[in-house]
């Protein structure tokens, strides 16, 4: 009890501490005594520098923590916090020498409402492109049924191209493959999609794209939920195949494109009919279409056949009443025949030059003519007048 307060024993060699190193102390202090931890709060004055790195506070109804998150750390995030958003921060408690402020170095950065910043980014953009029509079902595009040109929009070293290359080559080797190398995931990701995009345009008589990539975490597969990446989709002049991750995966290029399919595998399926299928369809329509031929060659042949008989029958009813006809005017003219005449015990006269004699003045006495009668003719000469 008597011993008397020392205010010095801790100090410097000086006598008194220094602010440095008070803080230096505290700080070790603060961070041995409590370590990483989470914490949820009410986002407060956010502010994103230059530099990229996030600065805010963290509040409740009692108290507020000042934050800083780094941009190495802050850069796997879709978006930024919004002021008012509650969120959960993983974070170690730690004290800024400088200024002597309490701080919390953000590590982790989650919102509150499900699916956190992720969902809330996607939210954002799909209603943008919503509100544009590219969301419309009926603005797809059907897929061409035998394409001979196909584009792929993916990572030249990734296994969905050996995927897709192996699948075309087994169901429709006659199709020529384009391929168009791109980054599918980290810094310039985004803009490398982009550009592979814009260069489908250019390739002469394309049939269809295939877009995508194989399976990873959310944030692997979140360039292909940038809403820059689903416009450049949109805008491909042929129809597109969005093929990225697996089949509980859904981004906003699947959304976007005329087709999803749940693996890069599945697209290369989607794009191209299967050739034994082809073949065998194409021998089921050459039968159909010989037996058509057979058929209506027959048809063809009956209708001939009935059609020359009714010629056959015109032509010999129309001779029979030429045959009908022509009896008659032959009746006709048989009855005037001379011959006829003569055989009803006429006779006809002609002089020596042929001319018919019709007068008893023509037959002069001793007139020499020729007698015409049914069976021949007979010389005779005019005796007595």
């Amino acid at each position: 009890m008597d011993a008397t307060l020392d205010l010095f024993g801790a100090a410097s060699p000086d006598g008194a501490w220094t602010v440095g190193e008070v803080t230096r102390q505290a700080r070790a202090v603060l961070e041995a005594g409590l370590g990483p931890l989470w914490v949820r709060g009410e986002v407060s004055g956010f502010r994103a520098w230059h530099s990229g790195h996030w600065y805010f506070a963290l509040r409740d109804r009692t108290a507020q923590i000042r934050c800083v998150m780094f941009q190495k750390d802050n850069r796997r995030l879709p978006a930024s916090p919004a002021d008012g958003m509650q969120v959960f921060v993983f974070g170690r408690p730690t004290l800024w020498e400088e200024k002597g402020e309490f701080r919390l170095t953000v590590l982790e950065l989650l919102s509150t409402e499900r699916g956190g910043l992720w969902q809330l980014a996607f939210e954002k953009a799909k209603a943008a492109l919503q509100k544009d029509g590219l969301l419309d079902p009926a603005r797809k595009r059907p897929l061409p049924l035998y394409p001979g040109r196909i584009a792929v929009v993916t990572s030249k070293d990734g296994a969905a191209l050996r995927d897709i290359i192996a699948v075309t080559r087994r169901r429709w080797p006659v199709a020529e493959l384009f391929v168009i190398p791109t980054k599918v995931q980290g810094d310039g990701a985004e803009d490398a999609i982009c550009g592979a995009l814009a260069l489908l345009g250019r390739i002469d008589r394309l049939d269809v794209a295939i877009v995508g990539r194989g399976g990873g975490s959310r944030e692997d597969l979140w360039t292909f939920n940038s809403e820059r990446v689903a416009r450049g989709v949109a805008a491909v002049p042929v129809p597109v195949i969005s093929a990225v991750g697996h089949e509980t995966d859904v981004t906003l290029c699947d959304l976007v494109a005329d087709h999803r399919a749940p693996t890069p595998s599945a697209a290369a399926e989607a794009a191209t009919p299967d050739q034994g299928d082809v073949t065998a369809e194409l021998n089921h329509l050459g039968a159909r279409l010989a037996r058509g031929l057979g058929l209506r060659s027959e048809r063809v042949t009956q209708r001939l056949d009935r059609t020359l008989d009714r010629l056959g029958g015109a032509a010999t009813l129309r001779l029979e009443r030429q045959r009908h006809r022509l009896s008659a005017v032959s009746g006709r003219l048989d009855a005037l025949s001379p011959l006829r005449i003569l055989e009803r015990g006429y006779a006809l006269v002609r002089d020596a030059e042929g001319r018919v004699l019709k007068r008893v003045a023509q037959l002069a006495p001793g007139l020499a003519f020729r007698l015409r009668v049914t069976d021949g003719e007979v010389a005779a000469r005019v005796t007595d007048s």
